[in-house]
């Protein structure tokens, strides 16, 4: 067993910089090396953790030179949805090849963009005998985390399990360009942002005390659509943000998305979960929104409710930024500040548990098969939508399915 682990990230964007900043709460690891094919991508990152203090790590151009670094022991895949797989093939060809040895692996969400990629990253994995870690964040996410095992305990083991979870995540709309395009990104906010709020209402529905397969998905109904982003003034908008890579006149994706999916526990009791999503959401920034309900008990959480508000009246003015919360939309008015925002979104904490589940030789929590199963459920969400009915949960029947959006024939105008 090794005392210390050292990291490599393939991706030097935007997620990465906030495994960075969790870095500082990690121990027993080093981030040993950064790959990213855009050079001064990647040597941004080390100079992050470099400023940061967080070692000298390498610059590398691939995955392949990741594993060959004997400093890298794991492997954090935080490239664009579109890459994952390849990335992952590179990997394994690598490992295969007797390039270097790794323990494990862990994987940005969503694990991939569709169900078929998703099964081929974790039959990859397998193959080579790896640890894997799905990192999703959020279930990590220490008020999440406290008031799961208050409700339970207190709640739960007096009066009943919960039955209603409901989780949402909402925002003005993504950083990069490729998160907007549907063929690149595998959708639009439901892809992006449901894998998300799914995860976290399965995670708040589940006993603490037993695995996460105690409870069963039964049927998935969705909607989505583009409420804000395929209006004239903001095509214009989406347009002149991204120096024209994104068109929502000509291929949409949509900026909405709500679900609800059934889950059935082993004593046949009925599980629900309303997931709602959205880059359409005008607030001070970032908001996630937790709720778990059960019958005579109830726990809330609203990331932008936090314990530090701000205000500036309308004679303070100064530049744009997200120095205050993430997504941040004003620099006037009274503003919520999250101090900490990689502690209150969970990564500090799931970056821990990867670490020492992989320095202990253990599976995470949160495994490539969470990750598959969530992809299944967005998935039959997206066929549901387009179906516009109910769906039973059938993972074969989206085995090799793709949404619209993907496909860039989805319009906007009608209900889909």
């Amino acid at each position: 067993m090794k005392k210390r682990l050292g990291i490599g990230f393939v991706g030097a964007g935007f997620m990465t910089h906030f495994h960075i900043k969790a870095w500082r709460g990690v121990r027993h690891a080093d981030i040993c090396g950064v790959a990213d094919p855009d050079s001064s991508r990647a040597r941004a990152a080390v100079k992050a953790c470099t400023g940061a203090q967080l070692g000298q790590p390498a610059a590398y151009d691939s995955a392949a030179d990741l594993v060959a670094d004997p400093a890298v022991d794991a492997i954090w895949i935080c490239s664009p949805n579109d890459t994952r797989l390849a990335v992952m093939q590179e990997i394994a060809d690598a490992v295969r090849s007797g390039r270097g040895q790794l323990i494990g692996v862990a994987c940005e969400k969503p694990l991939a963009r569709n169900a078929r990629e998703a099964r081929q990253m974790v039959d990859l994995i397998e193959d080579l005998g790896l640890l894997h870690g799905y990192l999703e964040n959020q279930v990590f996410t220490p008020s999440l985390v406290r008031g799961r095992e208050i409700v339970w305990r207190r709640g739960a083991a007096v009066a009943g399990r919960p039955y209603l979870a409901r989780c949402a995540e909402e925002h003005g709309g993504p950083h990069e360009p490729w998160f907007w395009l549907g063929e690149r990104q595998g959708g639009g906010v439901l892809n992006d942002m449901m894998c998300h709020s799914i995860e976290a209402a399965r995670f708040l529905l589940t006993d603490p005390s037993k695995s996460r397969d105690t409870i069963r998905p039964v049927s998935v109904n969705a909607e989505i659509a583009t409420l804000k982003w395929s209006r004239t003034e903001y095509v214009s908008l989406l347009k002149e943000m991204t120096q024209g890579a994104v068109d929502y006149a000509r291929t949409p994706a949509e900026d909405f998305a709500r679900a609800n999916v059934t889950f059935e526990d082993q004593e046949g009791h009925q599980l629900i979960a309303e997931v709602t999503t959205s880059w359409s959401f005008v607030g001070p920034g970032l908001r996630l929104n937790f709720e778990l309900m059960g019958p005579e008990y109830y726990m809330q959480v609203n990331t932008l409710d936090p314990e530090l508000h701000v205000f500036f009246s309308r004679r303070v003015s100064g530049r744009e930024g997200e120095d205050l919360v993430e997504k941040q939309t004003a620099e006037q008015g009274l503003m919520p500040v999250l101090a900490e925002e990689e502690i209150v979104y969970g990564y500090t904490e799931e970056d821990r548990h990867m670490v020492a589940s992989f320095l202990n030789g253990v599976m995470p929590a949160e495994t490539w098969k969470d990750g598959l199963l969530v992809t299944q459920l967005l998935m039959t969400a997206y066929k549901s939508s387009e179906q516009r009915r109910t769906l039973p949960f059938e993972p074969d029947a989206v085995a090799d399915y793709m949404p619209t959006v993907a496909k860039g024939t989805y319009r906007t105008g009608t209900r889909t």
